[in-house]
């Protein structure tokens, strides 16, 4: 990718500045959206974390082939990058059922079991917000606590009761009720009732 010259037409120059700064808030808000830390994103892009940084900060331009692995790891075609952002995106998106993402990675431990969700679309590339869905069988739980992880969640009992612990503190959030706690201290979640709960937790990565 290369930037206009000083004898390229000028008016074009505003363009491409529009799009060359898009790209590094584009590759953070994909990486938080799959909640992925630099060190995991550099290892599954073979790209340092110190140039995906650096890219992330706009302190430098990414090269065809570092935006190619990055796009490939973020699971994004590489047009999501480079579109025009001097575009203005509709103020809504409606995201049907089947088409809702998968919830964050880091939301419950790999392997969880009783517990089935989904992520809710919430423009992540626009937003730092995050929405999950989630039905909690009987005695499941979200693993092992949560590494912290800089941000806020908050949570909305709909059905049933959850009984959570955030560091150290215990609390039972019943149907109506809400949790409001920060992610970057250690946290975990079970459904100590006899019937399914359902929830609902927004995540601010910060």
């Amino acid at each position: 990718m290369s930037l206009p010259g000083p004898d390229d037409d000028q008016d074009s120059a505003p363009g491409w500045e529009r799009i060359v700064g898009a790209i590094g808030p584009k590759v953070r808000d994909a990486r938080r959206r799959l909640g992925l830390s630099l060190q995991q994103l550099a290892s599954q892009a073979d790209v340092s974390a110190a140039a995906i940084h650096k890219v992330e900060r706009g302190d430098m331009v990414p090269t065809i082939t570092t935006l190619l692995k990055l796009a490939a790891a973020l699971r994004r075609p590489i047009s999501y990058f480079v579109d025009d952002a001097g575009e203005q995106p509709p103020v809504a998106r409606h995201t049907r059922a089947a088409e809702q993402p998968p919830p964050a990675t880091d939301w419950a431990a790999p392997g969880t079991r009783g517990v089935t969700a989904s992520g809710l679309d919430m423009f992540g590339d626009r937003m730092r917000a995050e929405g999950v869905y989630a039905m909690i069988a009987p005695n499941a739980s979200n693993g092992a606590s949560r590494q912290p992880r800089r941000g806020e969640q908050l949570l909305l009992v709909l059905d049933g009761t959850l009984a959570v612990e955030v560091a150290g503190e215990h609390y039972l959030v019943q149907a109506g009720d809400t949790l409001h706690y920060p992610s970057d201290r250690p946290h975990r979640w079970h459904n100590p009732g006899p019937v399914p709960a359902r929830a609902i937790w927004w995540l601010l990565r910060d």
